[in-house]
């Protein structure tokens, strides 16, 4: 027996075939003794008999189509439904997109058959009218209903509206509108639990400002406490007994490191005594060590291999923007004044936008030789011209 099946003209929107899982197309075969769920063949398969699980093949069965007229003799079901679709997406009264999304009727056709069973009929009339009044009822004191795609769309400008404020919160929580300010404040702990503070920086979104910070100054303090724990096992371990004998093993401590270090240096630079270039950075470097400052010139390896002479600056362009410690650097790494202003420029942009800077940093933006980035790293450093990240 026929029976009114789906009406959509997409094949995707009806079940698959049970038997070769492939989308019906009209008409199609239900077994009226299986199911729920439904249970439905397309011909081909119907045809051959297909059986599974309790579907046999000599069940009574029901042909689903929706070729056969409903109001008019020269309108499907399928186009009856066609049409009430065409018209909800290209909306009432846009008939030519209408009959081009139909594609079996013309714009005149699809108005005039409308217009004469949908709006002018009186028995769809009444009906309307009811359904209309019990909507006005149902929605009388509540908001205006929007359609399911409108909806999604308001629910994602609201959650990028909740994101965006949760992600202010958090700046203005933890202290991020003054970037400098924050760092300067991180660069007050130790290098060890600046390396945490970085690493747990992700975590502050987690877990509240003050919470954040009684972790992080529970490690700074548990990192004092370790180093004073070190501190006074060192003096055990020496036999010191007072506070007074402590002050005067650190001091002694502190001049045995630096003669050591002076007969480090004049061990390296005795073995190049020949060469007057070495004996000069040897003398420079025993001034600043004198003087209190690091060194600033290195020594020669103990490879062997001479270093390359300091380069002469005389007439090259830029050296007139140089001063003199400027001068001495550019000689030492043999870099000409214009490269180095240019590459000094660069590092102070940098710097100032990040509000420090490190030595990564500096390689990845001046491409050349690591260990001339090190040594111009180091000198703007020492200069006061960036600081440290």
């Amino acid at each position: 027996m026929d029976r009114l099946g789906s009406f959509s003209n997409d094949p995707s929107d009806k079940p698959p075939c049970r038997g070769c899982s492939s989308y019906l197309m009209e008409p199609y075969i239900k077994c009226a003794e299986c199911g729920p769920p439904p249970f439905f063949l397309c011909l081909q398969c119907f045809t051959r008999g297909f059986e599974y699980k309790k579907h046999q093949s000599d069940h009574t069965y029901e042909i689903m189509t929706s070729d056969f007229p409903v109001l008019d003799p020269s309108w499907t079901a399928q186009e009856e439904m066609a049409l009430l679709e065409a018209v909800m997406d290209c909306g009432f009264g846009n008939w030519q997109d209408v009959a081009n999304q139909m594609c079996t009727k013309t714009k005149e056709e699809c108005e005039k058959h409308y217009m004469k069973h949908f709006i002018n009929n009186p028995l769809f009339a009444s009906t309307l009218l009811n359904l209309k009044q019990a909507e006005e009822a149902k929605t009388a004191d509540t908001a205006i209903p929007f359609h399911s795609l409108k909806m999604a769309v308001v629910d994602i400008y609201h959650s990028r509206l909740k994101e965006r404020q949760r992600r202010k919160k958090i700046i203005r929580d933890h202290g991020l509108i003054n970037l400098r300010k924050f760092q300067l404040m991180e660069r007050r702990y130790p290098k060890e639990v600046q390396d945490l503070y970085e690493t747990m920086r992700r975590f502050a979104r987690i877990v509240g400002p003050v919470e954040h910070d009684k972790f992080i100054e529970s490690h700074a303090l548990e990192f004092e406490l370790r180093r004073e724990i070190k501190r006074l096992q060192e003096y055990r371990t020496a036999g010191i007994t007072n506070f007074c004998s402590a002050r005067t093993y650190d001091h002694l401590k502190k001049t045995r490191e630096e003669e050591r270090l002076k007969r480090t240096m004049l061990s390296e630079v005795l073995q190049y005594i020949q060469d007057s270039s070495a004996c000069q950075q040897w003398l420079r470097r025993q001034a600043d060590i004198d003087s209190g400052v690091s060194p600033s010139i290195p020594m020669a390896s103990n490879s062997g291999r001479r270093s390359a002479p300091p380069l002469n600056l005389t007439g090259l362009p830029g050296t007139e923007k140089l001063n003199e410690k400027e001068k001495e650097l550019c000689q030492m790494v043999r870099l000409v004044p214009g490269a180095y202003l240019e590459y000094k420029s660069a590092l102070l942009n940098e710097c100032n936008k990040q509000g420090g800077l490190r030595l990564a940093q500096a390689r990845a933006l001046i491409k050349i030789d690591v260990n001339k980035t090190r040594k111009i790293y180091d000198f703007l450093i020492r200069e006061g011209y960036i600081t440290k990240a």
